[in-house]
């Protein structure tokens, strides 16, 4: 991109920025505005290291954990949604794994701004998997949670010894969240790695991006490409943190060896 003549840059931006977000970009009046167009547009979402559904993911659940301004989520959201990348499902099941990560209040700023897109867009309610909506005996969820913690993270799931996980990380999160069909292992797997990166908690981070590269749901180059698109909305010094974990977890996971090697 560096050896692109301005002008081209500014067309690309352009051209992607009106795909990405479902409307053209107007001329900027502001830095700011120039930098989205000619920057996040032409330079990072037109890099080939990530496809275009994950970028989305990515960009969405970012958004939708930093404060921001609505209108920027509803842009992506409305994007994705016109665009084809992401069905009014998916992008449900994505407000909902994203409680789980940031919070209910940041899963319910997301479903919303969906809510807002649909309409928009003149899309019909679409119909979703009850939440556990057969019968369960509490022993057998809980397994089911733990069986699920393995298969998801790669090592054995934590035993019921406190509400916490047993109400929350094996009855919940792993008993029925990552169970849910609606949104694959991957895309739930962009939403966690933001979730835990705004978290800031050091075990977290580093199970979540080794279990991503050790599942086959993420290479180690498309992690790289993550830590850049999590820190347009996240900022460069919070970004810093999550790029010293992805290279330390890939020099884990290149050389075998787990994540608190």
């Amino acid at each position: 991109m560096d050896l692109l003549d301005p002008l081209e840059r500014t067309q690309i931006g352009s051209d992607v920025g009106g795909v990405v977000i479902a409307r053209s970009v107007d001329e900027p009046a502001t830095p700011i505005e120039a930098s989205c167009r000619d920057y996040l547009f032409a330079e990072i979402w037109s890099r080939p290291g990530l496809d275009r559904r994950s970028r989305y993911l990515i960009a969405i659940a970012s958004a939708a954990s930093s404060n921001g301004p609505v209108d920027v989520l509803d842009d992506y959201v409305r994007g994705a949604l016109a665009g084809g990348d992401l069905s009014l499902i998916e992008l449900r099941e994505a407000a909902l794994h994203l409680a789980v990560y940031a919070g209910w209040s940041r899963g319910i700023e997301l479903d919303r701004a969906i809510s807002r897109c649909a309409q928009v867009l003149g899309l019909a309610p679409t119909a979703f998997a009850p939440i556990r909506g057969e019968p369960w005996n509490p022993q057998e969820r809980v397994q089911q949670g733990i069986d699920e913690f393995n298969a998801v993270m790669g090592f054995p799931g934590p035993a019921p010894v406190t509400p916490y996980f047993e109400a929350g990380i094996d009855n919940f999160v792993f008993g029925e969240m990552w169970k849910r069909s609606a949104l694959d292992q991957r895309s739930r797997r962009w939403i966690t790695l933001v979730g835990v990166s705004e978290s800031c908690a050091p075990t977290p981070i580093k199970t979540h991006f080794h279990a991503a590269m050790a599942s086959g749901n993420c290479s180690a180059d498309e992690l790289q490409e993550f830590v850049l698109q999590y820190a347009v909305h996240a900022g460069w010094p919070k970004a810093s943190v999550i790029q010293g974990a992805v290279i330390a977890m890939i020099r884990n996971f290149e050389a075998d060896l787990g994540w608190d090697a």
